[in-house]
């Protein structure tokens, strides 16, 4: 039994001194609702964790590793999301949005040197996306996912049959995903795969090869659709833009 205690401590926090202490925290706070909560939260959970200057975390967002996840200035983590660092922990950006049931999860306990998970300023993690950070993910400037995309740097070994998969270790190569790229609902991008600067997954895609700048891929696995090259596609359509000075 204390084994068993002793192995799930070490799948939560840094030390057993950090984890009571960064629940207390979370279970003192981690529950108060509304702009009072997000207020209360911005003020103590600086004691847990690295605030650059102010970031809004709403109600029941699920922390462990506290101490290994950095935030920056204007971070907004909605109610829900679950953020599990373990060393080599999170950075996210400035002004960077991470929606409701998103599910950012580093869970390396294999010593692996390279594991982490890297997000730029002014991205957003679409609701119930996961990105799993094993082999490294590295996400650029402005990279919107919507819901429930997969961002998975990991992946299991099957080549002896004889032996379970559990057996036969995993690779974890790393993603990276450059700046202003667009991910569609439901995609799924593979250990191992770059996607280019400015490019488009659509939506359902499974990306297992790296994807060039400024080009659109779908389908099963992903392939190229088109160039985006600056070419009107649709004149006639009704384009609405972000509001600017606070005037919609």
């Amino acid at each position: 039994m204390f084994e068993k205690i002793r192995l799930y401590l070490d799948r939560q926090a840094s030390s057993i001194v950090k984890y009571f202490y960064e629940q207390s925290i979370l279970f003192l706070f981690g529950w108060i609702p509304s702009i009072v909560g997000i207020a209360i939260r911005g003020l103590f959970y600086h004691l847990i964790m690295k605030m650059e200057g102010v970031a809004a975390i709403e109600s029941r967002v699920r922390i462990r590793f506290a101490d290994n996840i950095k935030l920056a200035h204007g971070v907004y983590l909605d109610e829900g999301a679950y953020l599990h660092a373990c060393p080599r922990g999170i950075e996210i950006g400035e002004n960077t949005i991470v929606m409701h049931g998103a599910v950012l999860h580093v869970y390396n306990f294999r010593q692996m040197p390279h594991s982490g998970i890297r997000i730029g300023k002014d991205s957003l993690i679409g609701e119930y996306s996961v990105i799993r950070g094993q082999g490294g993910v590295e996400i650029g400037d402005r990279v919107y996912t919507s819901p429930f995309t997969q961002i998975i740097a990991v992946n299991h070994i099957f080549d002896d049959p004889k032996q379970p998969f559990i057996e036969q270790g995993i690779t974890a190569e790393g993603i990276v995903i450059e700046d202003d790229v667009w991910i569609g609902a439901g995609a799924v991008i593979t250990d191992g795969v770059r996607v280019g600067k400015g490019a488009v997954v659509a939506a359902g895609a499974v990306v297992t090869k790296d994807v060039e700048p400024h080009t659109v891929v779908g389908g099963v696995p992903a392939k190229h659709i088109k160039t985006i090259d600056g070419t009107d596609g649709n004149p006639d359509r009704r384009i609405y833009y972000a509001a600017k000075d606070g005037v919609s």
